[in-house]
């Protein structure tokens, strides 16, 4: 429920023109977030990394302690949000008797209720929005569709981050993979004009010698070619043993 005293969720692409990194357009959401939820003192965005969660960002001061003991325990409403993919709402921590000694922990530290959205859900970056509120019934009045719209927004962010991340990882494997095709290549017309040989024969050559001086195929080449150009091929390195 809104009034017209709090705001709506902000545009995604204003959102995105007024941040310049993933992590600032986060905090950006996780403030958003706050404001929709006017008795909520604390909000922490989690992202699983490497199998492990982390409080990427957080605004207010209640979300870090909180999501931190979840993460000791590997339970609570944060983590269930994230695995399970749907919404976990905490009406009255001192009544919830779910995830362990969580909610007393809570409620030990101010919180009597939360709720945690999903982000990314069913992926390899997959994450919850989490709100944390002193009252009961904290969110009872919050503005759940702008929330969602958050959540859905930093989904989104997260998505194009991994497809442009991926693709310049895609673009220097190919590139490094062309350079180290040039060079193989370069080295095979070097055999093949010295042992007047096919270049099938000159390739094994370079892969019996690679074997045998137990160093990369391209490494050897970048030093031949180096060699009689006088010059190292572009990404050549010093000529190493095998890993």
């Amino acid at each position: 429920m809104t009034d017209a005293l709090t705001p709506g969720p902000p545009d995604l692409v204003s959102l995105l023109l007024d941040t310049d990194t993933l992590d600032d357009f986060l905090q950006a959401v996780a403030e958003s977030a706050l404001a929709q939820a006017p008795t909520a003192d604390g909000c922490g965005i989690t992202l699983e990394r490497e199998g492990r969660p982390l409080t990427v960002v957080s605004s207010g001061g209640s979300a870090p302690p909180l999501d931190e003991a979840q993460y000791a325990q590997d339970d609570g409403p944060c983590l269930e949000a994230l695995r399970e993919g749907h919404e976990v709402s905490v009406g009255d921590m001192r009544v919830e008797d779910r995830w362990n000694g969580y909610p007393a922990f809570a409620v030990d530290h101010g919180t009597r209720s939360s709720l945690s959205l999903p982000i990314a859900a069913h992926s390899h970056t997959a994450g919850a929005l989490n709100l944390y509120s002193p009252k009961e019934d904290g969110f009872a009045e919050a503005d759940l569709g702008g929330l969602r719209v958050l959540a859905a927004q930093a989904t989104g962010a997260i998505a194009l981050a991994q497809r442009l991340s991926d693709a310049r990882t895609f673009t220097s494997d190919l590139e490094a993979a062309l350079q180290s095709r040039t060079v193989i290549d370069q080295a095979i017309g070097i055999i093949m004009s010295r042992r007047r040989c096919s270049a099938e024969e000159a390739l094994r050559m370079l892969r019996t010698t690679s074997q045998h001086r137990n160093v990369k195929l391209r490494a050897l080449c970048a030093q031949l070619v180096g060699g009689v150009s006088g010059n190292p091929p572009p990404g050549s390195a010093r000529l190493r043993p095998r890993a």
